[in-house]
């Protein structure tokens, strides 16, 4: 315990106008928790006076290491809050015992200070895309990240994944820097597309190659396991058994069993083997350099797609054929030297975001911790490294 005390003669400053008044009266003393030293909890212990302002009225005095009237000192909560950039938020409550709801409200202190103090100015490539956070009840947030180089973060989170939500970020991020978007990636959501169109239509729209190639795969998958019904049905070698990811996995991934696995697949007529050799064939268009002539594979493409009386295959070379135009801007961000996939990455990590928390009960808990994780947020100055290299922030 420390005990604090005001030096003698200084008139306390009032905690809304931030002006020096006189003395009102003087409050029972009040615990502070400081960040923990060598394990052993630390506590400032002070009687917090009150001012008689003439503007604002009677108030508790402005301290310079708490705010309001939380019990957690400014150095202490940006303690915790660095540490759940490594640790979950349950374990820093652990190992520095203190609750999780102590752990919280460090964690949304730091995202409140960051988000009131970041620059988004310049912003001139983006990417949308969204994930489930709650799959029994369907609950969805879009995401939306700044692709630029050397600044890459997320920008924004919305609930659901509406066209009002995607407005409401637009209407976030203003008229004057939505003109200033070069480049906007996402899914072929129709409501993204929409908006875009509607809200960016100087931008160009680039469709996800991630997203592109997973409606191949599910595509393939769903052929696989209805041939595979069919053969068992009609008494037939089940070739196709075990063999999902020997089709869904790139060639450069398989294990040495998948690779023996796939080339005995590949000596059979099946339509499962027609319906990867497609989808493989396909992989050459993300080579092409040129847009017009990317065009004349993808037009041959999905002509022979078309021909291979294959459903599932035919709903995405009508698909593709759709989304021509869009497909082709992605040859003219690659020569812009956007970072496409920088969309999956994030996603992913948004993913481990909320599998290290086990869930969230609510919304307001899931934009913090994403916003923390992955929005890049600028901190305070600090003035000592403290903890094997964790900012110790004391009160300027």
């Amino acid at each position: 315990m420390i005990t604090l005390r005001p030096q003698a003669g200084s008139k306390p400053i009032c905690s809304k106008c931030g002006e020096r008044r006189p003395g009102y009266d003087t409050l029972r003393v009040r615990t502070f928790a400081f960040v923990p030293l060598w394990a052993i909890p630390v506590f400032f212990l002070y009687a917090p006076r009150r001012v008689q302002c003439p503007t604002c009225g009677v108030k508790v005095e402005k301290l310079p290491w708490a705010v309001g009237k939380s019990h957690l000192t400014i150095s202490y909560a940006w303690f915790l809050a660095t540490w759940c950039k490594r640790l979950s938020w349950k374990e820093v409550a652990e190992v520095f015992k203190t609750s999780w709801d102590t752990v919280f409200r460090s964690v949304e202190m730091a995202v409140n200070w960051g988000l009131a103090h970041r620059q988004i100015n310049g912003v001139t490539a983006i990417g949308i895309d969204e994930i489930c956070w709650r799959k029994r009840k369907d609950k969805f947030v879009t995401l939306v990240y700044q692709l630029d180089q050397g600044k890459r973060r997320l920008l924004w989170i919305g609930p659901d994944r509406t066209s009002k939500t995607f407005r409401e970020f637009f209407d976030w991020l203003g008229t004057a820097r939505s003109r200033q978007l070069r480049f906007i990636c996402s899914d072929m959501w129709k409501p993204y597309l929409a908006v875009i169109a509607e809200k960016a239509a100087g931008a160009v729209n680039i469709l996800d190659r991630f997203h592109i190639m997973s409606h191949m795969s599910k595509a393939i998958d769903e052929v696989r396991a209805n041939e595979t019904k069919e053969l068992k049905k009609n008494g037939k070698e089940p070739h196709l058994t075990k063999s999902r990811w020997c089709l869904l996995k790139r060639p450069e991934n398989l294990t040495g069993k998948q690779i023996d696995r796939l080339k005995d697949l590949l000596a059979c007529n099946l339509r499962t083997v027609r319906a990867y050799l497609l989808k493989e064939d396909f992989q050459r268009f993300w080579g092409y350099s040129s847009p017009a002539w990317a065009g004349k594979f993808l037009d041959a493409w999905c002509t022979r797609t078309m021909r291979s009386k294959i459903k599932p295959m035919k709903k995405v070379a009508k698909m593709l054929r759709a989304h021509r135009s869009l497909l082709l801007n992605w040859f003219r961000a690659k020569k812009n030297a956007i970072a496409l996939g920088c969309v999956e990455g994030f996603n992913n990590k948004a993913k481990v975001v909320t599998k290290r928390s086990y869930g969230f009960r609510t919304y307001d808990g899931l934009k913090i911790a994403l916003y923390h994780g992955l929005g890049d947020l600028p901190i305070p100055k600090a003035t000592h490294r403290f903890c094997g290299g964790t900012v110790f922030f004391m009160p300027r």
